[in-house]
């Protein structure tokens, strides 16, 4: 579990930390003060939470594995952040198809001998901000469904983030889809809440660059200082929210005086700003993948 916690845990707090951030831009009213992590493994999802949103105070982590739990829990216990420390953690099997309706609990097998310290049992309070990060991959599509529902019902904020491959995006936006006919509006990071315009074979993702220090190098065998976690999400909410006009889908291509967005706004389209177009060409250089267009 330590390994897994150098290797993985870094990266999924990486792109956590930058879908929310974009969420946090659309809605910058919205002050999440509880958190509700949905397979939360050893808790990235809740130091990325409470780092976008210091106005976290309760937190609860629902995970199946007791080792993610009691790492998760010791990592917690010497954060900084006192809604990281006092997280409470239930054990619950969210990876099971469940057959039950949106407002019942998740269901599953719990052992009698779990320690007392960690609550079993799925009946948790309505969450501002409910997150699922990297977790419906490990559902079957049934059950990936019957969980987002799930978790609309707990939160006024849902979000999703999955692997940036084609899978992860499909997940996604099967997620992005019950959420806006649930009736949430999509903060990020799409412009608006129609049909995704990609091209049959082209997929929505994103890329989030973190330090690999010398552990991480080691158990990874890796030479770079860095590593860039591609990543798929979504990011919806009853509260009030204004997506961004357009979305940059790739690396910024620049040229001497020129630069060539490939965006996400009334359709997919490309946009160039050059030199003459001023603040706006200043705009274009510093842009990044996966950021708010204009």
């Amino acid at each position: 579990m330590a390994a897994y916690a150098v290797i993985r845990m870094p990266a999924t707090y990486a792109a956590v930390t930058a879908a929310l951030t974009q969420a946090a831009a659309s809605a910058p009213d919205l002050r999440p003060e509880t958190q509700l992590d949905v397979g939360g493994g050893t808790g990235a999802a809740v130091w990325a939470a409470t780092a976008v949103w210091p106005s976290l105070r309760h937190v609860t982590v629902i995970e199946r594995d007791r080792a993610a739990i009691a790492f998760g829990r010791a990592l917690a216990a010497v954060s900084s952040r006192p809604a990281v420390r006092q997280a409470v953690w239930r054990r619950s099997d969210v990876h099971a198809d469940i057959h039950a309706d949106i407002h019942a609990d998740i269901h599953a097998d719990i052992h009698a001998d779990i320690h007392a310290d960690v609550h079993a049992d799925l009946d948790v309070p309505p969450a501002d901000l409910v997150t699922l990060s990297y977790v419906l991959g490990e559902m079957s599509p049934a059950a990936q469904e019957r969980v987002v529902r799930w978790s609309a019902g707990r939160g006024m904020t849902v979000a999703v983030i999955e692997p940036g491959t084609p899978e992860g995006y499909v997940r996604v936006l099967a997620a992005r889809d019950r959420l806006v006919g649930l009736g949430l509006r999509v903060a990020a990071p799409c412009p608006h809440a129609g049909p995704c315009p990609l091209a049959a074979g082209d997929w929505c993702h994103f890329s989030a660059r973190l330090p690999r220090n010398g552990l991480h190098r080691r158990l990874k065998a890796a030479e770079l200082g860095f590593e860039d976690e591609k990543f798929s999400y979504v990011v919806a909410t009853s509260a009030p929210a204004t997506p961004a006009a357009g979305r940059v889908l790739r690396h910024p291509r620049t040229r001497k005086g020129l630069v060539t967005l490939t965006l996400c706004a009334d359709g997919v389209r490309e946009e160039n700003v050059s030199r003459r177009h001023g603040d706006a060409y200043r705009a274009a250089r510093n842009a990044a993948w996966g950021d708010p267009w204009p």
